[in-house]
């Protein structure tokens, strides 16, 4: 893993309640954590990957926005974290992801799409996670997740409990959602 610069904590006000914000800077990436002042011993964490067209954009074609959100306004009342892993489209870069989004529109499913480019299914990796983690002293957690691969990548840090996030489909993300469950064993 290379150096990883840490930056000052600031203030976050926001829709969902006011948080705690600080930075990590790993090579050309910069990963956020999102937190509140009362982290319990075994706070709830969301690790949620970069996803510029759902997070940011409104997309509907994915249901990462919405899992977002939900994790915030969950996060602002019960207490917890949000690290926001800059790995956009499961780490394949938003130029790639842009090109899977053309495939899928020529009736590709999202894992088809990847391989079609030359990528696996999901590319993502999880060490700076667990060093975020670490850093703010978090050996147990409550992982509000739906993806199998990042319950299993969070090295030695105690997993006491997995909070799936249900997302009701729509008609632009019900065959993506489907492909998730049925391929990648996402818990939906």
């Amino acid at each position: 893993m290379n150096t990883i610069d840490i930056s000052q904590i600031a203030t976050l006000p926001t829709k969902y309640g006011t948080f705690k914000i600080q930075a990590f800077k790993e090579g050309n990436k910069e990963h956020l954590a999102i937190f509140t002042e009362d982290l319990s011993d075994e706070p709830i964490v969301r690790v949620h990957s970069e996803c510029l067209t759902g997070d940011a954009l409104g997309s509907v074609k994915c249901d990462c926005g919405e899992q977002l959100h939900f994790a915030q306004a969950l996060i602002a009342k019960e207490g917890g974290m949000i690290i926001y892993h800059r790995q956009e489209g499961r780490n394949i870069g938003l130029l790639n992801k842009v090109n899977a989004y053309a495939l899928q529109d020529s009736g590709y499913d999202t894992v088809a799409a990847n391989h079609q480019l030359g990528f696996k299914a999901d590319e993502r990796t999880y060490e700076v996670v667990e060093f975020i983690l670490k850093h703010f002293g978090i050996k147990k957690l409550k992982l509000l997740t739906n993806n199998p691969k990042k319950i299993d990548s969070l090295g030695d840090i105690e997993i006491i409990e997995i909070l799936p996030i249900k997302i009701t489909p729509n008609p632009h993300n019900e065959g993506y959602l489907k492909v998730k469950k049925e391929q990648m064993g996402h818990l939906l």
